[in-house]
């Protein structure tokens, strides 16, 4: 099974256990996604649930809201995370405010799916990861999974617990990255990272497609002898900060892999969490492997994307300090 698969299946699953879930969003009725993502839905569980939306963002999280204040549970798709900075005062000032404006008398449980990242020649509107606005509103929940039994899993989890998600799927991995999925109804927590592989010589944490992209520098940097130690986030908020301080006092040396820009990501907070909290177990300073601060381009997609010789490179700069 793949991403798109496996976010299809979870969609089906919760859809048939609970009616009080409803997918809306632009072309996810008839047409079944952009990405093909809520394909068969509408044919299954009728226009009611699955909704063809107007192109207004901020409509269709505006409309989520109120439908999830009334005891539904929405799942919004945004086309493209690009797209969903009209919605943008709907999410923080809205959507991420109700458990605590309302004293936690009322939740807000929306699950926003959105496809995110570059590497499909998108350009500048289709290829943002923009994670970062995201974790730093409280109130939101952030989650990104790399690969099928973790974007089924997770999705799952998602859709059944009260806060709103920002649920963000690495598009260059939809149906590139495959893997068992059962066919029954299983949860990953949230708040829980995954240890790829133990290692010893260096921590390297990343999220997304770019775990993909640390798993094939781990396999060029055992060639030179380099034991790694790889960390798959899986979500960003809740954090798993005790399993990132676990390896880190373990390895003393860490490379953080974000697609995102470099300046101000999440991969800074990472950095600040490490420091307070294991500064004395580093051997060497926290190295960041991300994307360039510029607009994402048309033409050099791959170049401005991490590469796995430029995560060889960091893990390279870490041990040789």
């Amino acid at each position: 099974m793949n991403i798109i698969q496996a976010v299809n299946d979870a969609l089906k699953i919760q859809m048939r256990q609970d009616d009080r879930v409803v997918v809306m969003g632009e072309d996810v009725g008839k047409f079944g996604g952009v990405f093909r993502a809520t394909v068969g839905l509408q044919q299954e569980f009728g226009e009611d649930r699955v909704v063809d939306t107007p192109l207004s963002e901020a409509g269709i999280i505006g409309t989520a809201i109120g439908m999830a204040l009334y005891g539904m549970r929405p799942v919004p798709e945004i086309q493209f995370m690009d797209y969903i900075f009209p919605a943008i005062d709907q999410i923080i000032n809205e959507m991420a405010k109700f458990r605590y404006r309302s004293g936690g008398q009322y939740t807000c449980p929306v699950v926003i799916r959105t496809p995110y990242g570059g590497g499909i020649r998108g350009g500048h509107y289709h290829s943002q990861s923009n994670e970062a606005y995201f974790t730093h509103t409280p109130g939101l929940k952030v989650v990104v999974p790399s690969n099928p039994y973790d974007a089924k899993g997770l999705l799952l989890a998602a859709m059944r617990q009260d806060d709103p998600v920002i649920f963000m799927e690495p598009k260059r991995m939809y149906r590139a990255a495959k893997g068992e999925v059962p066919e029954g109804d299983y949860t990953v927590e949230l708040g829980k990272a995954k240890v790829l592989k133990e290692g010893k010589d260096v921590t390297v944490i990343a999220y997304g497609s770019m775990v993909h992209t640390a798993l094939e520098a781990v396999t060029k940097a055992e060639a030179e002898g380099i034991d790694v130690e790889l960390i798959d986030l899986r979500s960003l908020v809740p954090l798993d900060l005790d399993t990132i301080i676990a390896s880190v006092e373990k390895t003393g040396r860490v490379v953080i892999v974000q697609e995102a820009p470099k300046s101000t990501g999440f991969a800074a907070e990472l950095i600040a969490l490490i420091n307070e909290h294991a500064l004395l177990s580093l051997e060497a300073p926290v190295v960041r492997v991300t994307g360039w601060d510029t607009p994402f381009p048309y033409t050099l997609d791959l170049e401005y994307l991490p590469s796995a010789d430029r995560v060889l490179q960091g893990m390279r700069k870490t041990l040789n300090f």
